[in-house]
């Protein structure tokens, strides 16, 4: 990003506002400036997007998306962060700080209210785009997808053992519950690795950012939406065993999961590992014929 100047730029907002890191929160600042720019290229911000950004920090990915987008919303947990927030941003007028909690807002209701612009102008797609806490990174993504707000793409940065999970095919040793849940919603698509000395403070391990650019209906077609995820835990729930048994301990019948598998054409001794969502969805929807 232009002007930008990472790490001494960061320290000195630090030093000026007693700013302290919180661990709790999950709080790493990228300080390389080229990462900015390539999620701002990543989630292809444009004129016509308004941009919902989870986790602001000090607002300077904040700052390349406005660059580039017709309006952001900047959601901030940490009301320390919202005058460095209120002072950086100050030079923009498509920017709206938004002082709440991503899990608890009513995404759906700041959307509608920041859609339509002051010169009556209504932005016609809806991006996600977030440097998202470690700890909390299936939450929100999940509650996301959950409430099903109007958005064309989430793109996110996150711990790269949890990318890998998302970017994982069957067979892969990362493929798991949260592969093919987010797998039902959208496509994914590794933006590029960010590695952790890019960071103030430099966490532990790597990050990755990834773009799940969201499907019009989903991944697959199935009878019992809440029923094919229940199956797909269950299969990962004893991930060692074979599908049949996973299934069984998860709470189905014996019988009906003997002819579930039958009649969707797949061998009750492979693993859930190696089973495609298009697998999952015939295994499911036998089931609730059954």
């Amino acid at each position: 990003m232009p002007g930008y100047r990472g790490n001494d730029e960061i320290r000195r907002l630090e030093k000026r506002f007693k700013f302290k890191f919180d661990k709790s929160l999950g709080q790493n600042f990228l300080n390389d400036g080229q990462v900015l720019a390539d999620i701002t290229e990543g989630c292809q911000a444009g004129p016509d997007d308004l941009i919902l950004e989870i986790g602001p920090g000090m607002g300077f990915l904040t700052m390349a998306l406005a660059e580039k987008a017709g309006k952001v919303l900047a959601i901030e947990i940490d009301d320390r962060l919202i005058p460095i927030l209120q002072q950086n941003l100050a030079f923009y007028n498509n920017i709206e700080i938004i002082h709440q909690d991503v899990l608890k807002a009513d995404l759906k209701a700041l959307i509608q209210e920041h859609r339509q612009l002051p010169d009556g102008r209504r932005l016609s797609n809806v991006k996600v785009v977030g440097n998202l806490p470690y700890y909390i990174t299936t939450p929100i993504l999940m509650g996301l997808l959950e409430a099903r707000i109007e958005a064309e793409s989430i793109t996110v940065m996150i711990q790269k053992e949890v990318a890998d999970k998302i970017l994982a095919a069957p067979g892969d040793k990362a493929y798991c519950v949260l592969t093919l849940m987010l797998a039902y919603y959208g496509n994914a698509a590794l933006v590029r690795d960010v590695p952790s000395e890019l960071f103030v403070p430099r966490p532990k391990v790597d990050s990755a950012v990834v773009t799940l650019t969201l499907l019009p209906g989903h991944g697959v077609q199935t009878e019992d939406e809440a029923l094919l995820f229940r199956v797909i835990k269950a299969g990962f729930s004893q991930r060692r065993k074979t599908l049949s048994n996973a299934l069984e301990g998860g709470g189905f019948a014996k019988d009906r999961v003997q002819q579930a598998l039958q009649e969707a054409g797949i061998d009750p001794k492979r693993r859930a590992e190696t089973l495609s969502l298009a697998e999952f969805a015939r295994i499911a929807d036998q089931l609730s014929k059954l």
